[in-house]
């Protein structure tokens, strides 16, 4: 968990210096452990993360939700649900153009494409 949110490349948005990390991180319950959330803490990352063994009803559903639904909307294309490409710059195509027809869907709603 920690080298993937070392290598979050910097966010660009408002003035100033670009963001280099996140300001919380959402995980489930496989991704709690004391070193991780230590780890988060030394860089000022909020973890919520659930504990193991504790009720269900944290609230990251909700927002888990969207990540679930924007990954299940570029299976619908099945280059991008079974990965036949060896190479990588391939398949970054292919999820590039899945993604420009899911944001022209979404803008362009009664034209079926």
């Amino acid at each position: 968990m920690i080298p993937l949110v070392d290598a979050i490349p910097p966010v660009r948005g408002r003035r100033g210096r670009p963001r280099q990390r996140p300001g919380t991180l959402l995980g489930d319950r496989a991704y709690h452990s004391r070193r991780g959330r230590q780890l988060l803490r030394e860089r000022h990352i909020k973890a919520k993360i659930a504990a193991p063994k504790t009720p269900h009803g944290s609230g990251l559903g909700r927002d888990r939700w969207v990540v679930e639904r924007s990954l299940s909307w570029l299976h619908q294309y099945r280059r991008l649900r079974i990965r036949y490409e060896r190479r990588a710059d391939i398949h970054e195509a292919f999820l590039a153009i899945g993604c420009s027809l899911i944001c022209l869907k979404l803008l362009h709603p009664k034209k079926a494409f």
